[in-house]
């Protein structure tokens, strides 16, 4: 099952710390930012923004509409002790919703839950990543210019089909290894690097240049979309 990540951008430490541990619990993987410094750059990795207006420095509506400018298609979710129906009308020229402050959690929960159907209602079955096409349905991969399809072994399977349940996300090596393998990731091992590269020589055009698992330097790995 795919695990979303929300980028919550909220400068209260109480409420942040608390709607923090609670979209976790919820399930969800949460960044969370008191500013919306390097705000940009966060996105890449979320799929969804929940975005408190009253901020230091750049305030909400501001940095909701840098995001927007840069991921048109990223929800966004106002969040805001304000009540004026100016802010409210401000916040929904390009947010996806608002939700007033104090708010019940199961309130938070359903919103967020809304706009990530949304999500999932544009995903189709079938994915193509450069000349690779993915049929999550039947679980299936080939070369789009060849039409061969591509056999994978059980865990160069599911280490791809952890990417995609992440795509854009950067990776570090433990949350891949702990996620297939579901045990301690040690510092050295070289089991998942190994792996890796086998699944390249079987995806990518050419293994020694890879344009699908991408190498992130000193972090990990990453599959753009």
């Amino acid at each position: 099952m795919r695990t979303y990540t929300i980028l919550y951008i909220e400068d209260d430490q109480e409420i942040g710390s608390w709607s923090r541990d609670f979209l976790i619990g919820q399930g969800y993987e949460v960044i969370w930012k008191t500013s919306g410094h390097n705000a940009e750059e966060a996105i890449e990795r979320c799929d969804l923004v929940l975005l408190d207006i009253m901020l230091p420095g750049l305030d909400g509506f501001t940095i909701g509409q840098r995001l927007k400018r840069i991921n048109p298609a990223m929800p966004i979710l106002m969040l805001t002790a304000r009540t004026a129906i100016e802010d409210k009308l401000t916040g929904l020229s390009f947010a996806d919703d608002y939700i007033t402050k104090p708010f019940h959690p199961d309130e938070l929960a359903a919103r967020i839950q809304v706009l990530l159907r949304r999500i999932g209602a544009t995903e189709t079955e079938q994915l193509q990543i450069r000349h690779l096409m993915i049929d999550r349905k039947e679980n299936r991969l080939w070369n789009s210019e060849t039409r061969e399809e591509i056999i994978l072994t059980g865990k160069q399977f599911h280490i791809f089909m952890y990417f995609l349940d992440h795509l854009n996300h950067i990776l570090t090596q433990k949350q891949i290894y702990e996620a297939v393998w579901g045990e301690p990731h040690l510092d050295g091992d070289k089991t998942l690097t190994v792996h890796i590269r086998h699944l390249r020589e079987k995806i990518e055009l050419d293994s020694g240049s890879p344009q699908i698992i991408e190498t992130i330097r000193g972090v990990g790995y990453r599959v753009r979309s």
